[in-house]
């Protein structure tokens, strides 16, 4: 399955004939408050479904601090509170759309395979329902942020059942952790700074984690990992309140929203195919090729950009071609530095966001990269370390 990863994540766009050295996209420090290199920190990480559990950094010291201090919207420096108003604007029949067209993607794949049962149908499915389980990551995303429906109730529904449930994500332990990712992007005090700081890497190491994702090995350390720390929580009242203060934790009885979610797949993917559908048309894409789509993401959003707080350079927009979109970045998740100028705008209009950015001038001081090819090639622009004879 690694021949698509090269057709098309790295397959160059229209602008890419345009583009000197990759490494002349590498950021430029607005300031010289940066932080210590990635060894300095001994930060240690547990992947929990489709984002990370910080455990030694004092996450519990700094949830807090995002709950005492509103958001960041620096967008507000350069959008007027009219230019605001209608991209913030949420849309019910938007969100029920979006939801939909994440299911129905997923359900024309396996239509599509049981209709021509093949290798290449099967490899297809896997692919698009994996995009899709990253398409749910990104709505419940959207619904932690209360942009994917207008009501508070709606956006806790979905985003709990709908979204985070059927991937083994949840939202509500998410959104203590993201906003604290939001009040301090690229800081010492960013739960997500250790994803930043393994990068730029060499090109080898970047295709054996692409491996190691593509093989499940990725995905099956995290379900293991999120297993036992369900076991080792339950009926533990301490540990539980005491879980409730880390990035990613899972309160309550942990996977029962997600076995009960996965049991309703399991049973209609019987219904519509065979029993073992489940197992090879989510399971598998769950390990495997969302692990993949997942990494790419947050190498673009935040890898190789600034250690500052200027929010044009510290985090990452990616212009994506179609398939792109289709395989790697759907529902805009692409537009990431609008989405941190302004976290509540819906995930639909972070397009319209970005066109108004540019029309305003602002596309020279902005970090955007011209395709997914680029970005890898940031990611992997590290030179090897040669051992002397």
């Amino acid at each position: 399955m690694t021949w698509p990863i090269i057709v098309f994540i790295c397959m160059p766009s229209r602008h890419f004939k345009h583009l000197p050295h990759a490494a002349s996209y590498l950021p430029k420090p607005s300031n010289t408050n940066l932080i210590p290199a990635p060894a300095r920190f001994p930060t240690r990480f547990l992947r929990i479904a489709s984002f990370p559990v910080q455990t030694d950094i004092g996450i519990d010291r700094l949830q807090p601090l995002a709950l005492s201090f509103p958001p960041m919207t620096p967008g507000k420096k350069f959008l007027t509170s009219e230019e605001i108003r209608p991209l913030a604007k949420r849309s019910d029949q938007m969100g029920a759309a979006l939801l939909l067209h994440c299911y129905g993607i997923a359900l024309f794949a396996l239509l599509v395979f049981k209709a021509f049962p093949n290798l290449l149908s099967f490899l297809l499915a896997v692919a698009l329902i994996g995009s899709r389980q990253l398409g749910l990551a990104i709505l419940m995303h959207d619904a932690a942020h209360r942009a994917l429906f207008k009501s508070r109730h709606a956006n806790e529904i979905a985003g709990v059942w709908l979204c985070g449930n059927p991937i083994l994500a949840d939202m509500l332990a998410y959104r203590h952790y993201h906003f604290v990712h939001h009040r301090f992007t690229q800081t010492t005090q960013d739960p997500d700074i250790s994803l930043a700081q393994a990068f730029p890497t060499t090109g080898h190491s970047l295709i054996r984690k692409f491996l190691r994702d593509l093989t499940g090995r990725t995905g099956a350390r995290q379900i293991l990992a999120q297993i036992r720390l369900s076991l080792n929580l339950a009926g533990d009242q301490d540990a539980l309140a005491e879980a409730q203060k880390q990035a990613q934790a899972f309160k309550g009885g942990g996977l029962r929203g997600a076995l009960l979610a996965n049991a309703v797949l399991f049973t209609l993917m019987t219904l519509i195919g065979a029993w073992w559908w489940w197992f090879a048309f989510w399971l598998l894409p769950l390990v495997t090729w969302f692990q993949l789509v997942l990494r790419i993401r947050n190498i673009a959003e935040h890898a190789v950009t600034e250690y500052s707080d200027n929010p044009f350079r510290n985090v990452r927009t990616t212009l994506a071609t179609p398939l792109a979109a289709l395989f790697v970045a759907p529902y805009w998740v692409n537009y990431h530095l609008e989405h941190h100028l302004i976290m509540h705008v819906p995930c639909f209009r972070l397009k319209k966001m970005h066109r108004l950015m540019l029309a305003k001038g602002y596309g020279d001081r902005m970090n955007i990269a011209p395709g997914y090819g680029v970005v890898l090639a940031l990611a992997a622009s590290q030179e090897p370390q040669r051992v002397k004879p």
